[in-house]
């Protein structure tokens, strides 16, 4: 806040004392005074954050953003990311994108004030989570082919036909580069050879739009581990088949989704979308 205009800081104090108040008419009035002059202002844990304002529209919830569910489709494929850390991965990733595909390119900036001449963005205030943060971009698509690509992922050829080949079986709904096949009791899973599968993994995961509208991923799944095991057997669960391609031309840099996130958030997200997932798709002992 210190780098605030004094007229902006005093807006500030005054919308702090609304919501300590609670008045949130005020609050929101405040600022909305404040957004007038070009700063925009988010509460977070230490407070009241202040942010000139960027050269783009930012959303504050991901219900602002475009919901195209309805139409019916445009094109063929759209690569879709989510910049919620690490923007030199990303710039990377649509990079390699661009340069080996003609895809359509659409990210997510979830609070990361990432912006690229070379890829439709989408911009949120705050990272609203992986299983959210998905669906939104889902909903904005109007592709026959939604296929997420982990910024870890580097392009060095043409990644993208084969896994939309891939839906030319009319029963596939979720194809990618990696998957997994699962134990009988499910508590063990090895990587699959390719063809059918038990389970894409997310680093290169591709779905029919209008399977996965019908069945997009489940709204608690905040952080990407097990979540898109999770989301492949409820895709398989409501009809269709998961497929995984011969190997892609692509490099795989740092995953930083997970060695570089707090391992205590990590582990209990984590655990808790597994134990879900077990309670939904684990077959009763006879």
């Amino acid at each position: 806040m210190t780098d605030a205009p004094p007229e902006v800081a005093a807006l500030a104090g005054r919308r702090a004392a609304a919501r300590a108040a609670k008045d949130y008419a005020a609050s929101d009035a405040l600022r909305d005074e404040i957004a007038a002059l070009g700063w925009t202002v988010r509460d977070s844990a230490d407070g009241q954050v202040l942010a000139q304002k960027p050269p783009y529209d930012v959303s504050e919830r991901v219900t602002d953003l475009p919901d195209h569910s309805a139409s019916e489709d445009t094109r063929d494929v759209t690569v879709a990311i989510v910049a919620d850390g690490w923007p030199d991965d990303v710039r990377r990733c649509v990079a390699s994108v661009r340069a080996h595909t003609h895809a359509h390119v659409l990210v997510l900036d979830a609070g990361l004030g990432y912006d690229d001449p070379d890829a439709e963005v989408l911009h949120l205030v705050t990272d609203p989570g992986w299983a959210a943060a998905r669906t939104a971009l889902l909903r904005a698509d109007t592709a026959r082919i939604h296929l997420t690509l982990d910024p870890s992922m580097e392009l060095t050829g043409d990644a993208v036909a084969p896994v939309v080949r891939a839906f030319d079986d009319p029963e596939v709904v979720v194809a990618g580069g990696w998957g997994v096949t699962a134990s009988a009791d499910m508590t063990e899973f090895t990587d699959a050879e390719p063809g059918d599968v038990d389970a894409v993994l997310g680093y290169l995961f591709a779905v029919r739009r209008s399977a996965a509208l019908a069945t997009p991923p489940h709204p608690k799944a905040r952080f990407y581990r097990n979540a898109d095991i999770e989301w492949s057997y409820a895709l398989r669960r409501a009809g269709g088949k998961a497929v995984m391609t011969e190997p892609l031309p692509v490099t795989r840099h740092r995953h930083r989704g997970y060695h570089d996130s707090d391992p205590a958030y990590r582990d209990k997200e984590s655990k808790r979308t597994y134990d879900r997932f077990l309670q939904a798709f684990r077959q009763p002992r006879p």
